[in-house]
């Protein structure tokens, strides 16, 4: 398993690539969340699934994922739909949209008797997400092997939790956990120009 300056290195060399203008797409960076990861992923085994959002980067590189084919991706324009059969990754741009479908890996796991579990990670923005509540209501009632890991940094995009739903609570079932963390870059490099390929031209 990487180790959190290793995780740091790879992420900050991202960064670097793109304020040199060599990934013109957007990314969405890993940061400040490395000690939670960490030993989330100690629990989680080889055969295991996880399945992660746009912000993927970490949850695949300590998947045992390969950090020449994370970046060749990432260059490629990828970054926010990474996908890995050889270690059991899956990843997707859509909010909440990895949850039916690691609902029906856990499902085919259960039916076929596998001892094989599901890791589903989102942002808290994702539990406003209708899709997020059935898939963790289906797993619940049907005690699948899944769990759902809610990556609460208070921020929806750019909007306070506060903002968008008050003091408003949910408590979610026990397949259902959370962990707080202040992000350390800011969303999808939002407001700074980066320099466009082979020109002097600055773009958004």
């Amino acid at each position: 398993m990487m180790k959190k300056e290793e995780l740091k290195a790879f992420e900050q060399s991202i960064v670097d690539l793109f304020h040199a203008g060599k990934i013109p797409y957007p990314i969405h960076l890993s940061g400040g969340n490395e000690t939670q990861l960490i030993e989330i992923f100690k629990g989680i085994r080889k055969p295991d699934w996880v399945f992660s959002s746009w912000r993927s980067h970490y949850h695949y590189l300590l998947k045992s994922g390969n950090p020449v084919c994370l970046e060749r991706w990432i260059l490629a324009g990828n970054s926010m739909h990474i996908m890995d059969n050889t270690c059991n990754f899956f990843s997707s741009s859509i909010v909440a949209g990895c949850c039916p479908i690691a609902v029906g890996v856990a499902k085919a796991i259960q039916m076929r008797g596998g001892k094989e579990h599901v890791y589903v990670f989102v942002g808290d923005g994702a539990e406003d997400e209708g899709v997020f509540y059935e898939s963790v209501r289906y797993v619940e009632a049907w005690k699948l092997p899944c769990s759902f890991i809610i990556e609460d940094n208070g921020l929806s995009v750019c909007t306070t939790a506060l903002e968008r739903i008050n003091d408003f609570t949910i408590e979610w079932p026990s397949c259902v956990s959370r962990y707080y963390y202040e992000r350390k870059w800011p969303h999808c490099q939002t407001g700074q120009f980066v320099p466009a390929y082979g020109t002097n031209e600055r773009h958004m």
